[in-house]
């Protein structure tokens, strides 16, 4: 295992020239060197400047060579011939369609097909050139159809331009947090370890809920399980918030239970009308946002030693939901996605 640790004097030398230099490029790979000459890793490094984990090693082996000012002469062009412009091109559309995890395996792919040789520090200077960083793809419904979400947000602005001033449109969902932490990323001593205890078993709370963009006050409920009879006491709780409105406009997802012949019959005398989200489009469902902030909230490197302990924090983040207004205002917008085009 390489030792990339740095003396004193030589980490107060990189950051005096990292506060001198104007080129962001530059201070990236001073800042390399010195988060790698500090005890971070080479991958905790690339996560935080979004380059590769082998460039990171390459600046600190420049910087071994020729110090800080080798720190500074970083050429986009490879060791053999630089692509013209052609060749940019393709090789810009081919990245468009393939993730390779390494510079050098894009490095690889331009030396069989154009003939071309670059280092791994060459290729990813290129690639910021053209427009690329390097960070963890998102993953998304392999099913989803891009027209159909489309036109559910055209149903939904006519949703939202017809309906009665005092009718209110909600999105609901079901969560089903389990008792166990979700470890998440935090400020850790440099060197050092820090241990989340972990349950042994695999309870859980079932969560139904809904919010409306207005208020931003969810309407939730805990159930033993998610089915028609609970989706109906959630209505009730719905029509009890909303004296006033004609109808209720739900927007939800398909599950079996929202068209069941038993939720259907309580439709009929109910003040509550369901929109349905195209099949595969979590993304427009904006409670997923919520539960998303209520998880990083209760879950994320926080231990319960009990499920009864587990239960009350979950309930606790609901009963006073003014306490996040500011958060969800800033999480709960319009801005809709589509994904899978």
């Amino acid at each position: 295992m390489n030792d990339y640790t740095l003396g004193a004097e030589r980490i107060t030398e990189l950051r005096a020239a990292h506060r001198q230099t104007r080129d962001k490029r530059e201070a990236d790979r001073i800042k390399a060197v010195v988060l790698l000459g500090t005890g971070w890793s080479a991958e905790q490094v690339a996560e935080v400047l979004q380059v590769d984990p082998n460039t990171v090693r390459n600046h600190f082996k420049r910087y071994q060579q020729g110090g800080v000012k080798a720190l500074g002469d970083v050429a986009f062009r490879g060791s053999a011939c630089a692509l013209d412009e052609g060749q940019l091109a393709e090789l810009d559309a081919h990245l468009q369609t393939h993730l390779y995890q390494t510079a050098k395996a894009i490095a690889a792919w331009v030396k069989t097909t154009f003939g071309v040789s670059y280092t791994g520090s060459g290729m990813t200077a290129l690639l910021h050139r053209l427009g690329y960083v390097y960070k963890k793809p998102r993953l998304v419904p392999g099913k989803a159809d891009p027209k159909a979400q489309r036109a559910f947000l055209e149903q939904y602005e006519k949703l939202k331009q017809y309906k009665g001033q005092d009718d209110p449109i909600y999105f609901m969902d079901a969560a089903h947090p389990q008792h166990n932490p979700v470890i998440a990323c935090g400020w850790i001593k440099r060197g050092e370890e820090h241990e989340v205890p972990t349950n042994t078993g695999r309870q859980r709370v079932n969560i139904n809920g809904a919010i409306d963009l207005e208020r931003l006050e969810p309407v939730v409920r805990f159930d033993d399980t998610i089915n028609a009879d609970s989706t109906i006491a959630l209505f009730e709780q719905l029509e009890r918030v909303n004296l006033v409105a004609t109808w209720i406009y739900v927007i939800c997802d398909n599950a079996p239970y929202y068209r069941s012949r038993v939720v259907q019959e309580y439709l009929k005398t109910s003040r509550i009308k369901l929109v349905f989200l195209p099949p595969y489009a979590p993304n427009l469902n904006l409670i997923e946002r919520l539960w998303k902030f209520f998880k990083k909230e209760i879950l994320y490197n926080r231990y319960f030693e009990t499920f009864a302990e587990f239960k009350a924090a979950c309930a606790a983040f609901f009963a006073n939901p003014g306490r996040y207004h500011r958060e969800l205002r800033s999480l709960l917008t319009e801005n809709f996605e589509i994904v899978g085009e």
